[in-house]
């Protein structure tokens, strides 16, 4: 709720009443003058514009509203919001994505695995605000798009940018999940872990999964995996963003869900198999309680105030209400 730091400017409203019953009584009244224009022997000039009345009426509109936002400035309206600041360290979790060209496979609802997986991590990270979060592309190659970092934002920013193909059409599960353990490895969390979500086989790298796995087990760091999609033939539309080449068919679909399952088990973690959006999320709402810590934190007040960009819009109303009388209305009383 806002709060306002000169509430008495709300007295000019009273203005409004006043200034119709002036009217009413013709006290305060528009000066007009009457002229009737008609040829010799011809019929009475006559106007019946629809679209003058309409812009009459704007201008009307327009100079209301310019009149509340000057008085809704004057009250100096202040916004305060409330943050949490951590004062304890919480989990750092690593994503590992597969964006091989098979996670734009639309079986989850008519919606890509790639979209389906990236919209379901957005609604993770935004419900824990304490937990570090990093990403990893995983595909023939692995690369680090964003260390583990308490700004959701940045990590949000960047997720946006992943590109289905844009690291070959492989998936390197000891690449990437070795390349999450080596950042996490120096981590001073409480608790480390590994969210990888695949929906295609081992077929690339040249470090076998379980020993990445066996690495995070050294290191205190727990892998959970998800299979994603189904299994069969399924639909594929997919744009090639090296050579621009556009695909659309059909995938034999299937993953290795052994494997997946034994790199969890390794570390203590646990396989899930998701063929729809809910249960995707809804694996990875499990997941973020399992990592969740508890942390000590205090609440930060912040204030933000508005009548700056309130005196900015009112002027822009101004401007077009001035433009609109002396340029299309002609009116210079």
């Amino acid at each position: 709720m806002p709060s306002f730091q000169n509430p008495l400017a709300f007295l000019f409203l009273l203005f409004i009443p006043l200034v119709f019953i002036l009217r009413k009584l013709e006290i305060f009244k528009k000066p007009a003058l009457p002229i009737i224009l008609a040829d010799w022997e011809g019929a009475e000039f006559s106007w019946n514009g629809a679209t003058r009345k309409f812009m009459i009426y704007l201008t009307k509109l327009f100079a209301f509203f310019s009149f509340m936002l000057i008085i809704l400035a004057l009250a100096k309206p202040i916004f305060y919001r409330q943050e949490k600041v951590y004062t304890s360290r919480g989990a750092d979790v690593f994503f590992v994505i597969d964006i091989s060209p098979s996670m734009f496979a639309k079986d989850m609802g008519g919606i890509s695995r790639f979209d389906s997986a990236r919209n379901a991590i957005r609604s993770l990270v935004s419900e824990n605000s304490g937990i570090s979060y990093g990403l990893i592309a995983l595909a023939s190659e692995a690369a680090v798009v964003v260390p583990p970092t308490l700004s959701h934002n940045v990590f949000l920013s960047r997720l946006s940018t992943l590109t289905v193909g844009s690291l070959g059409d492989g998936s390197a599960f000891g690449t990437g999940l070795s390349t999450a353990v080596y950042h996490l490895s120096s981590s001073s969390a409480p608790k480390k872990c590994i969210i990888f979500v695949s929906d295609g086989e081992n077929n690339s790298g040249s470090i076998h999964p379980e020993t990445a796995a066996e690495m995070a087990l050294k290191n205190g760091i727990t892998i959970y995996t998800i299979g994603i999609g189904t299994r069969g033939t399924v639909p594929l539309d997919y744009t090639d963003p090296i050579t621009g080449k556009f695909y659309s068919g059909y995938l034999q679909s299937n993953f290795d869900s052994a494997l997946l399952q034994k790199l969890a088990t390794l570390t203590g973690g646990k396989y899930y198999e998701a063929q729809t959006i809910a249960e995707l999320s809804s694996y990875l709402s499990i997941i973020g309680r399992n990592v969740d810590v508890a942390q000590s934190y205090y609440l930060k007040t912040t204030a933000k105030e508005y009548h700056s960009v309130i005196i900015f819009i009112a002027l822009i109303l101004f401007v077009l209400l001035y433009f609109m009388q002396r340029i299309y209305l002609q009116e210079f009383l």
